[in-house]
C-alpha cells in the first residue's frame, strides 16, 4: 500500500514557484529487501529506490531521471491478487530507461498489456524546457490513459482521487502546506514530511472497506492512516520531489533502517534537468 499527493503547475507564475511538488509514502513488508534511493551506477542519470525481492529485482515504486522523466506507482487494493502476475515495479523502471516513448504513449502500451499485472495506478511525467506533461493510467479503471491538467491530486491504493478518508485528510494537509508561499525549500520539505508521517487513523471508512474484501478489520484500520504502522508491515519510505521553475530538482528520501521502526535515515539529492 502507498499514498501520493502532488501539485502539478506546468507554468508557475512566480520564479520561486514549483512545476511539481510531490510527496509519497511507500508501504511494504519491513523485511522485503530493497535499496534506498540512489543513482543507478556511477554514470547513470536515473535516481530511484530499487526492489531487491527475488524475481522482482530492479523494479521501483518511484523514480526520476535527469532528462525530466518521472514515474510513480501504487498497487490497487484487492483481496486475491494473482501470485503469478508480472512485477509492477518494472513499469516504473522501464519508463525511466525508455528513450523512445513519451509519457502518454508509454501508458497506451502498458494499457494494452494490463491483464499481465495485478491492480495498479501508474503516473508517468515529462518535464521539458518547452512543455511539462503528466499522465495517469489505472488498470482497474478506464481503458485509456489520461493527461492531467494543472492542479492538486491525491492517490492511494484505489483509482486516482478515489475519496478514501486517509487520502482526503492527507490532501487537505498537503494543500495547506503547498499553498504557504512563505516556506523555504527546506521548510517545505519538512512540512511535507510531517504530512506523510501522520499516524492518525481514518476509520470507519466505508469506501476503503468496500474495496478491502479479504483484509482483516485490524489491518484495514491500520491501513486507514497516511503513515501505516502494523506488525511487520507499514510505511518504510517517505519521498519528496520538488522541481522548480528553472528545472532544479530536489529529491529527499527518508527511509527505515534494518526493519527497525525507530531508526530512519534521510538523504537528499539535487540536480538540474537536462531537457
Amino acid at each position: 500500500m502507498c499514498i501520493i499527493f502532488f501539485k502539478f503547475d506546468p507554468r508557475p507564475a512566480s520564479k520561486n514557484a514549483y512545476r511539481l511538488i510531490l510527496a509519497a509514502n511507500r508501504d511494504e513488508f519491513y523485511n522485503r529487501p530493497s535499496k534506498a534511493a540512489d543513482y543507478w551506477g556511477t554514470n547513470s542519470d536515473i535516481l530511484s529506490g530499487l526492489d531487491l525481492e527475488c524475481g522482482k529485482e530492479g523494479g521501483s515504486w518511484l523514480g526520476i531521471n535527469k532528462k525530466g522523466k518521472l514515474a510513480v506507482i501504487t498497487n490497487y487494493m484487492e483481496g486475491h491478487p494473482n501470485p503469478d502476475a508480472q512485477g509492477r515495479g518494472f513499469l516504473v523502471s522501464n519508463y525511466l530507461m525508455e528513450k523512445d516513448w513519451d509519457s502518454y504513449s508509454y501508458l497506451k502500451k502498458v494499457s494494452s498489456e494490463s491483464q499481465l499485472y495485478n491492480g495498479f495506478n501508474l503516473i508517468t511525467a515529462e518535464f521539458k524546457a518547452k512543455q511539462d506533461t503528466v499522465c495517469y493510467y489505472g488498470n482497474r479503471g478506464s481503458p485509456e490513459p489520461i493527461h492531467l491538467k494543472a492542479g492538486i491530486y491525491g492517490m492511494s491504493n484505489s483509482l486516482l482521487e478515489t475519496p478514501w478518508r486517509k487520502m482526503l485528510q492527507g490532501k487537505r494537509h498537503f494543500t495547506s502546506v503547498v499553498n504557504d508561499q512563505s516556506l523555504s525549500c527546506d521548510g517545505l520539505v519538512q512540512e511535507l514530511l510531517n504530512v506523510l508521517n501522520n499516524e492518525e487513523l481514518n476509520t470507519p471508512d466505508p469506501v476503503q472497506e468496500s474495496q478491502g474484501e479479504g483484509y482483516s478489520k485490524p489491518m484495514l484500520q491500520a491501513l486507514s492512516a497516511v503513515f501505516v504502522h502494523s506488525t511487520g508491515y507499514g510505511t518504510r519510505t517517505n519521498t519528496i520531489i520538488l522541481i522548480d521553475a528553472e528545472g532544479n530538482v530536489t529529491f529527499t528520501e527518508r527511509t527505515m533502517l534494518n526493519c527497525d521502526t525507530s531508526k530512519w535515515s534521510t538523504n537528499s539529492f539535487q540536480f538540474k534537468l537536462e531537457g
